[in-house]
């Protein structure tokens, strides 16, 4: 279940089926509809600075460099919607290539001219593909959209055919398909139940890898041929474990890839094909994050993740003598050429996406595009501190702290819980955590049991008849935050979106005296409901995480632990946000959790959004929705100080 990313799988793990029209029903409250304001932000030297200003600081996302590294291409919402950009790596004006709804993802064609994306209708997540120049003067549709899912994989080698999974055949199961584009014709490669997922060619053959959804971390790999559509193992552990960030050796031979197999930690592993052996290559006491090859395959770039925080590092693939490559803190992405040039897109506290250009043999960094701060000066942004502390039951927990500077007293608190739940609270861009610790309201990005980057068995600890020991984490961060005395945790508020959503919505109402206010952004009300609507696709990881559904057992807990049942409980105001066209998780799951606390008059406002999905995704509608919850936050925390 995890949030705002753009592969269905590894995103929210509940795909309702529930019928557009059902979502699309007439809201019988025609204010919850968010009214689209003009935008006044004030000065940039107004104290506090407006939440608006934080929502137009713009950089670049998920940056790629192509085969040549002559052009890098990048995502940026600098017009209100993401849009694909490009720009030379030797600097100068970056150029916008897409001008439509926004899109959902980006790849560069192997001859490094052209770029493949995706783009979906307001956030459905039924995309479209179309081919784009790197002039941006001639683009074509190469599949249109359906009412199929579908899950980029990768172009081959020699730039004619790309693979991808879909739920075309049956609108349930992500089979494995292989576009030909000189053809304009798909063909159906490996029929699937449940999620495969194509990754990368083997060089010079018609063989990929392919990985198969074993719970929301783990999975099993294969390599398919799609001539012959055999489909062999490579792993299948008994005791599911993660594989990702496949990189094949220029002669086909192994690849390099990240797995915790056998093991707590993630570490960078190597495969032999003829031995069938792995070597690992990188194990620290923190976890791998990511890795690429570069320079024809004769460097490796990699990342460790420790606490959230990435350090970035390169080395030979032939001798193995790591350097380390200084960047400033927060969360990275890798892309390399097969020339001695990578791009690292740099996320974090002070950035909102920083692209630098690092030369690999030397290991000297030059920043390449520097983002927009709308006018904020970078000294009054505030990078976390780590916390760590135990859960009653001994657990230990953790958690980014982000305490404001120069206030008297004790500063009320907003605990902000990820999505996933298997994901992690990192140190990137949030722009509401620096609005409110400028307003002198502490936040805390917890991690709560189940959370990644602290191992294997951290990550377990909430699944299934344990779905409740993380809610209760949530409570028992309130009470050691109270011990500690640098917040008032008397005066809190719980905010999270789609798992983090259910959250909330489970934790204000299983303990409905620990919060002062409740803010739940596409969350779950009935797992059940939930749970037996998803797509089998899905299943294949749920009932791993949740239990299967069909079974009496599961049903029977649920129909128990869902927050539908608990929300008679909930005392404290609350804010609910959805868009109307969510396919992970529908609009009718917020309708019931505030039809129910309308009927028994607690204060809720809701942003019920027509033309969003899982995500908000276009400007003006985060702009309406931020500049409400932070007034929501706001009110109902500083009314107790």
């Amino acid at each position: 279940m995890k949030i705002y990313v753009a592969v269905l799988l590894t995103n929210f793990t509940v795909l309702s089926l529930c019928s557009s029209a059902q979502a699309q029903q007439v809201w019988p409250y025609p204010d919850d509809v968010p009214k689209i304001q003009p935008l006044k932000i004030g000065t940039a030297s107004d104290r506090p600075i407006d939440i608006s200003r934080f929502l137009l600081a713009r950089g670049a996302l998920s940056a790629q460099v192509n085969v040549q590294a002559s052009h890098v291409a990048f995502s940026s919402r600098v017009t209100g919607v993401s849009q694909l950009w490009v720009m030379p790596i030797q600097g100068g004006q970056a150029r916008q290539l897409t001008y439509g709804n926004g899109i959902t993802f980006f790849r560069w064609h192997p001859d490094g001219q052209r770029l493949i994306y995706g783009a979906d209708n307001d956030g459905d997540e039924r995309d479209a593909y179309y081919l784009i120049d790197v002039s941006g003067k001639q683009e074509s549709l190469v599949m249109p959209s359906s009412d199929a899912y579908r899950s980029f994989g990768d172009f081959h080698s020699e730039g004619n055919r790309f693979s991808y999974s879909s739920t075309e055949r049956n609108g349930r199961d992500f089979d494995i398909y292989v576009f030909d584009m000189q053809r304009n014709k798909s063909e159906l490669v490996y029929q699937s139940e449940y999620g495969f997922f194509p990754r990368q060619w083997r060089p010079n053959t018609d063989q990929m890898l392919v990985t198969e959804v074993v719970g929301e971390d783990g999975e099993n790999v294969y390599l398919l041929d799609t001539k012959t559509k055999q489909m062999v193992p490579i792993f299948k552990p008994k005791v599911s474990a993660a594989f990702s960030h496949f990189n094949w050796h220029k002669s086909g031979n192994g690849f390099f890839f990240i797995s915790n197999d056998d093991s707590e930690l993630l570490s960078l592993r190597f495969y032999h094909m003829d031995s069938k052996n792995t070597d690992i290559i990188v194990k620290t006491d923190a976890e791998l994050d990511d890795v690429v090859l570069c320079d024809g395959g004769e460097q490796l770039l990699y990342s460790i993740n420790d606490n959230g925080f990435e350090t970035l590092y390169s080395t030979k693939t032939s001798t193995f003598s790591p350097k380390q490559i200084q960047l400033p803190q927060g969360t990275l992405q890798l892309s390399c050429s097969k020339e001695k040039d990578a791009v690292v897109t740099l996320n974090g506290p002070k950035t909102p996406g920083s692209i630098y250009r690092i030369d690999i043999k030397s290991g000297q960094s030059q920043l390449l595009r520097e983002p927009d701060l709308a006018g904020i000066d970078p000294q009054l942004l505030q990078t976390p501190e780590v916390i760590t502390f135990p859960a009653r039951d001994g657990v230990m927990l953790q958690g980014l702290l982000y305490l404001p500077k120069d206030i008297k007293g004790k500063p009320p608190l907003v605990i902000d819980i990820h999505g996933g739940p298997s994901a992690q609270a990192r140190p990137t861009w949030m722009p509401l955590t620096q609005y409110l610790v400028g307003k002198g309201i502490a936040v805390l990005d917890i991690n709560v049991r189940g959370s990644t980057g602290f191992g294997k068995t951290y990550a377990r600890l909430d699944n299934q008849e344990k779905r409740l020991d993380s809610v209760r984490d949530l409570v028992d961060a309130l009470a050691w935050l109270k011990k500690q005395g640098k917040v008032d945790a008397d005066n809190a508020a719980a905010m999270g979106g789609s798992y983090g959503g259910y959250m909330v919505n489970a934790v204000m109402g299983t303990y409905p005296d620990a919060f002062a206010a409740g803010a739940s952004f596409v969350g779950v009300a009935d797992w059940v409901k939930a749970l037996e609507n998803a797509s089998p696709a899905l299943k294949a990881s749920d009932r791993v995480e949740y239990g299967d559904i069909s079974d009496p057992v599961w049903q029977e807990f649920y129909a128990v632990n869902s927050p539908i049942n608990t929300v008679n409980n909930i005392r404290a105001p609350m804010f609910y946000q959805h868009g109307v066209n969510d396919p992970r998780d529908p609009v009718t799951e917020s309708d019931i959790m505030v039809n129910a606390l309308r009927e028994q008059n607690i204060p809720v406002t809701y942003l019920r959004m027509p033309d969003e999905g899982h995500a908000v995704s276009k400007l003006t509608n985060r702009v309406a929705m931020y500049r409400q919850l932070a007034h929501f936050l706001e009110t109902h925390l500083q009314a107790k100080q």
